[in-house]
């Protein structure tokens, strides 16, 4: 069955946080809904439609930036009391706007979530979960990582409070009480968490997770241990999961599963027959989608997906018809409502014009004043920076209010900017002298009109480390630019993981000496990426990475005044010393190294390597002759005369070529890595092999994996 779902704007309110939109259950089955939504002016609105017309029902004086917005109440009844998380405060407010109920929390830190059961209130700030009951403080827990979503299983259902955490670190933690029963992993940082089908599925125990790197998944949460039932893969590179949703969009009396993701994608999953998702309905907004929900806002009886996104627009995409075909010779009659609206709409258009116009003449006269201050305009910027597994890649999402019209990345470390499908951005690249001025990158976006969402794809080089800036000018009066700043870390390209292949090979480098556990845990954090900046809870701690491009592997473990390190790859080990020394220098703690290395590993590496380089070598190959065979196929007029394999290569010669365009320099970047391996392997053995590098590349250049590792062990 298809579905055809037509867009409606509703209104915009200010900037919105993850899950701060909710629709309010309506009076009588088959009724009009009406929307409550908090934004980052601290405003809680609430409004419905009447007549194709915003009618709002109340709004709220301005205040702390909203985080979360829930919906509570009795258990058993409507849900349609409305609760606000901002700061560290808890406000409730009646379905007429009256505040009912404030609560300040006695934690340091910004609530970042929230989940309301009947009277349990559950919070969490970065690291810190508290829950409550009746406003008494009842359980605690501190988390390893960061939390970025709490829920709790219906205790109407389970008869157990059962509160889920979703932590940075790749794991679902349920908690019993102040306990953690169990650990799950997941396969990326989970971002959101829902109640499978609004109520925890059959069960009352099934719960829907989504990652930022774009994953969904079902998991039922039983007292004992997880029992996972389905996982959707990000196949089509969409953004990351903030938001979900169950609601029977498609009206076959089984709930549907919403979802809305950070690169502005609205989708919709029906299940089949064996309860498995299916995607049946998707929409591209142009920003990302903060909160998404089913319900009835427009119009009575025709249901619709309501989301709301970063910027504060609040949009319905609803099953009512979005326009009726005249007949042939037949003339389309507007309905007077929809006359109405028009010329509402020109009306405040023109009132609109004639305002911009006279705060344009007051600003002209106020600037050319003598007494006239300069107020620099604010903005606030969504961004995220992530390492892409599938392809060893950063992504840059740099998303702001209003319409960008440029952004200036400059690097002091050697990185490759890489093409990106959804860019439509013109780039130039301005000449750098890394030796005089640090710069090693600088290249202008200038975007297109209305653009207020720009992606960026970044490959960095292990072992290069240093800052990545990007300066932010959007289309505004007076212009005002703001710089995020991004850090590269020497091992750039790990990834943290849950487990690792203990049979390998391993090189390992142990450093001891007079350090905190603190200061040791500060140096991993300066080294590695996903590593939580607060120390651990405990004495000693342990944590897996692997390298996302080669897929060697590396295993951390550290307390006071002792640091262990293993890596099947000497180059992980020889970047970990080098910087591990540079930091405890600048802290002047005297470090005794040593280290253990394994020969057999350095073959292991470059059998990791030997596949990527053979395919690369084999791509670039193709790419060269597709020219010569081009001016072969004029002159002959067919291609009869070519061999199999050359036909092929002209056949694909727009993929080949599209292909070897998206990894620019990496045929460069295999060649560096074989290089540093070769340096690194006799650098521990107290030999400089650097002039033995040239031959080296020779061996490269006719590539031949048994000459390479022969020459490995004659050097």
């Amino acid at each position: 069955m298809d579905l055809h779902l037509n867009r409606a704007d509703y209104l915009q309110v200010g900037v919105t946080s993850q899950k701060t939109m909710k629709l309010l259950p309506a009076g009588k089955p088959g009724a009009a809904q009406k929307v409550v939504i908090g934004d980052h002016d601290g405003v809680v609105l609430c409004f419905g439609m009447k007549k194709g017309e915003v009618v709002t029902v109340f709004r709220t004086l301005p205040g702390q930036k909203i985080a979360r917005l829930e919906l509570g109440g009795v258990l058993n009844m409507p849900q349609e009391k409305i609760f606000i998380a901002a700061g560290s405060e808890i406000r409730g407010f009646t379905k007429r706007g009256k505040q009912f109920f404030f609560f300040e929390t006695n934690l340091t830190e910004s609530i970042k979530a929230m989940h309301i059961s009947g009277s349990d209130l559950f919070l969490s700030a970065s690291y810190i979960y508290n829950h409550y009951c009746d406003c008494k403080d009842q359980h605690y827990y501190l988390s390893g990582d960061k939390i970025n979503d709490v829920i709790c299983l219906p205790v109407e259902r389970v008869s157990r409070i059962t509160p889920i955490l979703a932590c940075q670190d790749r794991l679902l933690r349920v908690l019993q009480g102040s306990e953690m029963m169990y650990e799950i992993e997941v396969p990326g940082p989970p971002t959101v968490l829902a109640l499978h089908n609004g109520n925890g599925g059959d069960s009352g125990e099934d719960l829907v997770f989504g990652t930022s790197d774009g994953r969904l998944g079902l998991i039922q949460i039983t007292p004992s241990e997880p029992i996972h039932k389905w996982e959707i893969q990000n196949e089509k590179k969409r953004g990351g999961i903030l938001c979900t949703d169950s609601f029977d969009i498609m009206g076959d009396g089984v709930k549907d599963l919403l979802v809305g993701r950070d690169d502005g994608m609205v989708e919709v999953y029906c299940f089949d027959n064996a309860n498995e998702p299916v995607l049946c309905f998707d929409q591209a907004l142009s920003e990302s989608v903060t909160s998404v929900q089913g319900g009835r806002v427009g119009k009575d009886d025709y249901d619709e997906v309501v989301v709301s996104t970063y910027s504060g627009w609040v949009t319905g995409l609803t099953t009512e018809p979005g326009h009726r075909e005249a007949g042939a010779g037949g003339e389309l009659r507007l309905s007077q409502e929809m006359q109405n609206k028009i010329s509402s709409l020109r009306s405040e258009l023109e009132r609109l014009q004639c305002k911009v116009m006279q705060e344009r003449e007051k600003c002209q006269q106020s600037s050319q004043s003598s007494k006239a201050k300069s107020i620099v305009p604010s903005f606030s910027i969504n961004d995220k920076f992530t390492l892409n597994k599938d392809d060893a890649s950063y992504s840059l999402v740099l998303e702001v209010q209003t319409a960008i019209d440029n952004v200036l990345i400059q690097s002091d470390v050697p990185i490759d900017l890489l093409d990106v499908d959804k860019n439509s951005a013109v780039v130039s690249f301005s000449s750098c002298d890394p030796e005089s001025s640090d710069n090693f990158l600088l290249a202008t976006y200038r975007c297109q009109a209305n653009t207020t969402r720009l992606e960026l794809k970044i490959r960095s080089i292990e072992g290069q480390y240093g800052t990545l800036q990007a300066y932010v000018t959007p289309r505004i009066q007076p212009k005002t630019c703001q710089v995020c700043q991004y850090l590269i870390k020497p091992l750039s390209l790990h990834q943290r993981t849950h487990c690792i292949d203990h049979d390998r090979p391993m090189n390992m480098l142990t450093l001891t000496g007079q350090f905190s556990f603190a200061e040791v845990h500060s140096w991993v954090v300066f080294c590695l990426p996903e590593v939580p900046e607060k120390p651990p809870v405990g004495e000693c701690v342990t944590f897996y990475f692997q390298n996302t491009f080669l897929d060697t592997q590396l295993e951390s473990t550290y307390r006071k005044g002792e640091g262990v390190f293993k890596s099947d790859n000497i180059s992980t080990i020889s970047i970990l010393k080098d910087v591990l020394s540079k930091e405890a220098t600048k802290k002047k703690i005297n470090l005794n190294i040593s280290y253990e290395i394994n020969e057999v590993s350095v073959r292991h590496t470059l059998e990791l390597i030997h596949p990527k380089l053979e395919c690369q070598l084999l791509l670039t190959k193709k790419v060269q002759l597709i020219d010569a065979l081009k001016e072969l196929q004029v002159h002959e007029g067919n291609t009869d005369f070519l061999i199999p394999e050359y036909r092929c290569i002209l056949e694909e010669a727009d993929h080949l070529q599209e292909e070897y365009k998206k990894q620019p320099a990496r045929l460069e970047r295999l060649y560096g890595m074989i290089t540093d391996l070769f340096i690194d392997k006799f650098k521990f053995k107290g030999t400089n092999v650097k002039t033995k590098v040239p031959l080296l590349l020779e061996i490269l250049d006719s590539y031949d994996q048994n000459a390479l590792i022969a020459f490995f062990d004659a050097a």
